[in-house]
């Protein structure tokens, strides 16, 4: 499409270069006295085809697909709809347009000097809710919004990006950073604080015709003095913690060993009452003994003469000497008769013939 409005500016040209030939000649023949028609007609023939091909040029209007384009009549001043991507046809004098990108845009400020839109320090210098100087650098990701892109031009035509996005982003990044303490943008609730410019930049944006993509705050900078005072904080809490830990170790030792004396105290106990059952089923044990013993004398008096021998020693001899005899006895003369005294062999029974012929039999 660039290539049609391209060759049309061309043949727009040669029609220009026609038109200053055809005079030229016409002039050289004039003055050598010759007739000058033929320069003549090429010259009004290089006009026509300048003015013919160059106001059609002007008249054909192609946008790229990341364009949109603005068309606004001279005489009522009117919008009409904006021209998206493609090739159209546009009144020269009564029809003027503006070409605005849709694609993506980015304005940076930064503090660094090789970075950002503007070069040297151009970060955005905000004050916190408790006083504290903050230096951000910025980042902003948008595109123009093809359905409002007449609202843009209207209020800020070509110029948006220095007269709109740069003051709106600055502005309303200081007044959320005013909310804040700086303590807090250095800890946990700088997630926060970017949540809350990304949203209020979106809103500002979208009024104006514009789309915010994503906000990025890349970097924060403290004063020298709040640094030292949140690392001397950071130090002291360190210690702290440190401090607690080493409390929450003697706790926890000191658990152990009362744990530990519990536990044997428990066992000694345990043991003690373990010794104390077993004496008493040993002492009911015993008594229980006792008791039969005491039945089998009671029901056998003789029982206990007879458990005296059972338990002699095997080298007592004993002699059972009536209780009412009249004689004295040598009890040693009767213990060697004891000793020398061979009891009789007791002879074996002989078969009787007839238990052996009947055995025969």
């Amino acid at each position: 499409m660039g290539g049609v409005s391209g060759i049309l500016g061309t043949l727009a040209v040669v029609g220009g270069v026609l038109f200053l030939a055809g005079i030229a000649i016409a002039v050289t023949s004039v003055s050598q006295g010759r007739n000058a028609r033929n320069g003549a007609l090429l010259a009004v023939v290089g006009l026509v085809v300048g003015l013919l091909f160059g106001v059609i040029s002007q008249g054909i209007l192609i946008i790229e697909p990341t364009q949109v384009g603005v068309i606004v009549n001279t005489f009522s001043g009117q919008f009409e709809s904006p021209r998206r991507a493609g090739t159209s046809v546009v009144v020269p004098v009564l029809q003027i347009y503006y070409i605005y990108p849709i694609n993506q845009q980015q304005y940076t400020m930064s503090g660094s000097e090789s970075e950002g839109a503007i070069r040297g320090n151009d970060a955005v210098q905000g004050r916190t809710i408790d006083g504290q100087e903050v230096s951000l650098d910025i980042t902003v990701l948008y595109n123009v919004n093809p359905e409002k892109v007449n609202d843009l031009h209207q209020r800020w035509q070509t110029g948006y990006q220095d007269n709109f996005v740069r003051p709106t982003v600055r502005g309303l990044v200081r007044d959320v950073v005013s909310g804040f303490r700086a303590e807090d943008i250095y800890g946990d609730k700088r997630t926060e604080m970017e949540n809350e410019m990304q949203t209020r930049i979106g809103e500002r944006f979208d009024a104006e015709g514009l789309q915010l993509t994503d906000l990025l705050v890349r970097d924060i900078t403290f004063s020298d003095l709040f640094r030292q005072a949140i690392e001397q904080k950071q130090i002291a809490d360190q210690e702290a913690q440190q401090a607690q830990l080493r409390v929450v170790q003697r706790v926890n030792e000191a658990d152990q060993l009362r744990a530990q004396a519990d536990g044997e105290r428990d066992a000694a106990i345990a043991r003690a009452q373990g010794d104390a059952q077993a004496i008493v089923l040993r002492a009911q044990a015993e008594a229980e003994a006792l008791r039969l013993v005491s039945e089998q004398i009671a029901a056998n008096p003789s029982l206990i003469q007879y458990l005296y021998v059972q338990n002699l020693s095997d080298n007592v001899n004993i002699a059972l000497v009536p209780a009412n005899s009249p004689f004295l006895f040598d009890f040693s003369s009767l213990a060697e008769a004891n000793s020398d005294f061979v009891p009789p062999a007791v002879p074996t029974p002989e078969p009787t013939p007839d238990a052996t012929n009947s055995s025969g039999g």
